[in-house]
């Protein structure tokens, strides 16, 4: 069957030996093969399609496209990055294998070959996932069977969709990681996501750091109600500006005209980012 083929990833795709399997890789026209209404990737970058493209002119198209027939024209499955760059070089005709295959499993194989190749940021991934749940009613379990992962990783993956939209953005955009994203969602106040968000993006935090950050404003919440009661509201004030500038956790005590002011820090990269950003060189984090 087609399906217990899947979860051997890219030999599913593409047989090793034509003989054993009966595919055959025929070409075909170019302008018969319609994009895939399944691609769960969303982003393609210009530079990349261009790298392929002088590949492609250098060596050809040595690995053919997965396609599906639809009617007169063909759809296609996977290969979407090479199909791009071949019209891209006006490329008359392509190599393609013609797989027989079902909406649902269209969209496994397109999976299979994203993540494999590592295509897909963790976005359009959770959403690829999210899909065949809402569309096929596919379990974590059996997404996790069909892509060789844990369902651990699925269900970390599909934690990033309750993140708002703004900071998937982010994460698209590969200015977050996904272990950035998995910290945020220990947040559970959306407002203070963002403003960790600030903090990761303009000091450059790592994920260790963001969730020592946390970890420290977690830990001082409780006591933080009781002791404003009886310290005066601008030191406060200034405690909070300082944390929000630097990314760390801030005391400032006062006797009489004297005080300290204390700063932590939890490695030497973490200190030398401080003392960039007291100096006044914020570009430290970029």
């Amino acid at each position: 069957m087609e399906r217990k083929a899947l979860g051997r990833g890219i030999g599913a795709l593409i047989p090793e030996k034509e003989s054993e399997s009966g595919i055959k890789i025929i070409n075909v026209q170019s302008d018969q093969i319609k994009p895939n209404p399944f691609q769960p990737r969303e982003n393609f970058s210009a530079e990349d399609i261009a790298e392929l493209a002088q590949s492609i002119k250098e060596k050809g198209l040595i690995q053919p496209l997965i396609v599906r027939r639809r009617g007169d024209f063909y759809e296609l499955i996977a290969g979407e990055r090479r199909l791009r760059a071949a019209l891209s070089l006006g490329l008359k005709e392509v190599p393609v294998i013609i797989k027989s295959v079902e909406d649902e499993d269209a969209l496994e194989l397109s999976l299979i070959e994203n993540i494999q190749r590592q295509d897909l940021n963790p976005i359009e991934e959770a959403r690829a996932y999210a899909y065949l749940m809402e569309k096929f009613q596919i379990t974590q379990e059996k997404i996790s069977e069909i892509l060789g992962k844990a369902r651990a990783t699925i269900a970390n993956t599909l934690r990033l969709l309750k993140l708002p939209q703004e900071i998937q953005e982010e994460i698209k955009r590969g200015r977050l990681s996904f272990g950035h994203g998995r910290a945020l969602l220990e947040v559970a106040d959306p407002n203070q996501q963002r403003r960790l968000v600030e903090a990761i993006i303009s000091n450059g935090l790592s994920v260790r750091e963001l969730e020592n950050l946390i970890k420290t404003r977690r830990l001082r919440q409780p006591r933080h109600r009781i002791a404003t009661t009886s310290r005066e509201p601008y030191l406060v004030a200034l405690e909070e500006e300082l944390q929000h500038r630097l990314a760390t956790k801030v005391r400032i005590t006062k006797r009489k005209k004297r005080g300290h002011i204390i700063i932590e820090f939890y490695s030497s990269e973490d200190l030398a980012r401080i003392v960039q950003q007291i100096r006044g060189g914020g570009g430290g984090g970029g």
